[in-house]
């Protein structure tokens, strides 16, 4: 009896999402960092067995978007709830109670889709009764189809939490052919992987400010040539990626390369542009062009 379905993966900035994807995958298709809103797009990853077929749908922290790219990526975290089998509501585990937790769960009363709480980071925990004592409010608040501990960064019970979401999964065939780890193209996961090294060098408003697009993928005999626009928002930002003599330009690329070789299987040779676009985050054309377009009600 084989097994699938989709599963949204919601919750607020900062809880593990991509983290957790990335471990049940045991490779590297969600970017992952300490920035607030680092998952920017709803993407899926793939993960399919002996048994099933598990298709992980990350969706970017639910918050109160001070932009048009803050609303969007609120509503299409919300809108991927919809069409699901089950939902895994992530909070840390460090955390106290938190009003921002009761909120996505007020958005939740209303689906009839079974609902996980999953207490994420649970390697930074010692004190377990506070942890008992944090949690009990939500169970409280919502009927939950399961509660489950785990580290996403360590995989601690992970393995355990696949079997239980394998249970509840209907019968049903495969979505995606064997081998396939995400239903976004190649050059997708390339901005990914370059826009994650922009929030490992950068701070303040760059990481928040930016954005990245392929213009360029050619599949040569020895190696593949990519040339990628990095998009923000001023003129003193657009100093700050290149960096003297093109210094940060140069390490963003260097570190990315790697990302992207790993995904390829092939040398790269990656070449970077940086261009500004005034209040791109807020101008409706630059939002669609950049591939954020809510769906629909």
């Amino acid at each position: 009896m084989f097994k699938s379905g989709f599963i949204a993966i919601i919750g607020e900035p900062n809880v593990g999402k991509s983290t957790f994807l990335n471990s049940v995958l045991k490779r590297k298709v969600a970017i992952v960092s300490d920035k607030p809103q680092t998952t920017r797009n709803v993407f899926s990853g793939i993960y399919t067995d002996e048994f099933s077929q598990m298709v992980f749908v990350d969706t970017p922290g639910i918050h109160h978007g001070r932009t048009k790219l803050g609303e969007y990526m609120t509503k299409a975290a919300i809108n991927a709830i919809k069409a699901v089998d089950l939902v895994l509501f992530f909070i840390n585990a460090y955390d106290d109670v938190k009003k921002s937790n009761f909120e996505i769960l007020s958005t939740l009363h209303s689906t009839k889709t079974p609902v996980f709480l999953i207490i994420n980071k649970l390697d930074t925990i010692k004190d377990f009764r506070r942890l008992e004592t944090a949690i009990q409010p939500y169970k409280d608040e919502f009927e939950f189809a399961g509660v489950f501990a785990i580290s996403a960064l360590t995989g601690e019970h992970v393995d355990h939490l696949l079997d239980d979401i394998r249970k509840l999964l209907p019968e049903g065939p495969k979505f995606y052919p064997d081998g396939e780890i995400s239903d976004r193209p190649e050059t997708f996961l390339i901005q990914e992987f370059i826009r994650e090294k922009i929030l490992e060098l950068t701070r303040d408003e760059i990481p928040h400010s930016v954005m990245v697009y392929v213009e360029k993928l050619a599949f040569k005999k020895r190696l593949v040539e990519i040339d990628a626009t990095i998009v923000v928002e001023r003129a003193s930002q657009k100093g700050i990626i290149i960096g003297k003599n093109g210094s940060m330009l140069k390490q963003i690329g260097t570190l990315a390369r790697e990302d992207i070789e790993n995904l390829l299987g092939r040398k790269t040779y990656l070449n970077l542009f940086c261009k500004v676009e005034a209040d791109w985050r807020n101008r409706d054309h630059y939002l669609k062009s950049y591939g954020y377009t809510p769906d629909k009600e």
